[in-house]
């Protein structure tokens, strides 16, 4: 059974762009929803030509007449507009209700009709897959703006952190993963709704362009769960950190503690195996260690660990994005030596006939 359940052609008006034309307005009722289409009757002359080539047969009633002589008092006619309008209606209530549903399982009509082609969403919130050729670009450009404002997110982020504001920054980190991973699942459904657009009969050239601009939206979430993996953290979190570690800060460990913690400053010997004068040289505080006691120590050398450990995540971000730069300017290189290569064989071809012909000519001079 077709998902449309009834079509109507209840009006129609006049525009003057490009030029002075008429339109008449689709009412379609769908399952759960209803919409509107706009069409002139060139493009239903047009949707005939493409039903009749596509499958064979014309479709079951034929398209009312065009008026001769009718070019220019056509639009200010009543009569004329009323009965294009029945039978415009007439024509797509028959393709609708007709026993065979080649006419109106075709992409052409589907796509005149604006509707959804794919399979259906998840009732419990899921993403929409049903696309039509128009309504797959509005999700493309929605998903567009939905990258931006986690970009703004991970910025605000990033802009709370140097201000150490710990909690509105992680607020903001949250509110940036959410976002993102439903704008993962939307690119799954939209991939979803370009096979079956591919399928229905969308063009060669039209599905690769859009299968780029699906992988440009893939490429981009990438480097957003990068960005909202490697939370940023400034030199006055650090410190608030390691501050807010148990108070230690404010109650200092005793001498004794101390020496049992970072060894004696007497004779006692490191237990690694040392060689040189770094065997006699005993561990030295620092203005960040001396007020800290062992749990201070520990939360101080955990932070610096990952802090290293993000360092160390993003200078490895930086180096594969330079490698596939390097790999992309070497295909680059290869294929414009073989241009150039290509063209070289081009010139001496050329300059062999150039040869050949001012032989030719100098003998018939």
């Amino acid at each position: 059974m077709s998902a449309i359940q009834a079509i109507y052609i209840r009006g129609y008006e006049e525009r003057t762009e490009p030029k002075i034309h008429v339109v008449y307005r689709i009412e379609i009722q769908a399952h759960v929803r209803s919409w509107n289409m706009w069409r002139r009757y060139s493009e239903f002359d047009d949707l005939h030509t493409e039903l009749t080539k596509s499958t064979g047969s014309p479709p079951p009633n034929p398209l009312p007449p065009k008026h001769k002589f009718a070019l220019f008092r056509s639009h200010n006619n009543e009569k004329l507009l009323e009965e294009r309008r029945l039978g415009l209606e007439s024509y797509l209530r028959a393709i609708v209700s007709a026993k065979d549903e080649k006419w109106r399982d075709s992409f052409a009509f589907k796509d005149f009709l604006g509707v959804p082609i794919g399979r259906q969403g998840g009732t419990n919130g899921g993403p929409i897959t049903q696309f039509s050729s128009s309504s797959w670009l509005d999700e493309h450009i929605e998903l567009q703006n939905s990258i931006r404002d986690i970009r703004a997110d991970i910025n605000k982020r990033d802009a709370l952190a140097e201000r150490a504001d710990v909690v509105a920054a992680h607020k903001s980190n949250v509110n940036a993963k959410k976002k993102l991973a439903g704008v993962l699942t939307r690119i799954g459904a939209l991939a979803m709704g370009l096979e079956e657009l591919a399928k229905s009969g969308l063009s060669e050239g039209e599905l690769q362009r859009r299968t780029d601009m699906v992988s440009r939206l893939q490429d981009d979430c990438e480097k957003l769960e990068k960005m909202v993996s490697i939370a940023k953290m400034s030199s006055a979190s650090r410190a608030s950190a390691a501050a807010n570690g148990g108070l230690s800060a404010l109650n200092p460990a005793p001498e004794s503690e101390r020496e049992a913690l970072l060894g004696s400053t007497s004779t006692s010997r490191p237990f690694s195996r040392v060689f040189g004068a770094a065997a006699k040289q005993p561990a030295q505080e620092t203005a960040q260690t001396r007020p800290l006691d062992d749990h201070g120590l520990l939360q101080l050398q955990q932070t610096q660990i990952q802090g290293q450990d993000q360092q160390l995540s993003q200078l490895t971000t930086i180096l594969q994005r330079q490698r596939h730069l390097g790999e992309a300017i070497g295909s680059e290189i290869a294929l414009q030596i073989d241009m150039l290569a290509n063209l070289n064989n081009e010139v001496d071809r050329v300059g062999g006939k150039m040869s050949a012909a001012t032989k030719q000519m100098n003998k018939l001079t």
